[in-house]
């Protein structure tokens, strides 16, 4: 099991090395990365939808949201059913960026996916479904 942990930290750490260069050279971090990403892929999500969806409190992502929102990488507006409800979507500058991100760690997994074969990506992809129902 410690074998699984350290694999496991060091290969979370070479997945996300070159997005963090990226978005250093931006003055963001990797809960930008996140924002961007859940909201790309969940246009016109709700603040409260994404607060659930990354698990954490209204004060953390109040400061990377608005920085965001200033730097004009996310848009938000009030729903149309329910004025209370503000939505947020990617503008296309935010689009460019989180696909210049998620494409590096796409490549890097389709890489190493294509080098270790099927059964060893749907395995994969058990053990990180599995882990992730526990969080």
């Amino acid at each position: 099991m410690r074998l699984a942990i350290e694999q496991f930290y060091f290969g979370y750490r070479a997945f996300t090395v070159q997005p963090d260069r990226i978005l250093d050279q931006r003055g963001l971090g990797r809960i930008h990365h996140r924002i961007l990403y859940f909201v790309g892929r969940n246009p016109q999500i709700s603040v409260n939808a994404l607060l659930t969806m990354l698990n954490i409190s209204k004060q953390a992502l109040n400061a990377p949201l608005r920085q965001l929102i200033e730097m004009k990488l996310i848009a938000m507006s009030t729903a149309e059913h329910d004025r209370r409800v503000r939505q947020l979507l990617l503008t296309s500058t935010g689009e460019k960026l989180e696909a210049q991100l998620t494409g590096t760690q796409m490549r890097q997994l389709q890489a190493v996916f294509e080098e270790a074969g099927a059964s060893a990506q749907t395995g994969w992809h058990q053990v990180m479904h599995r882990l992730s129902m526990q969080g």
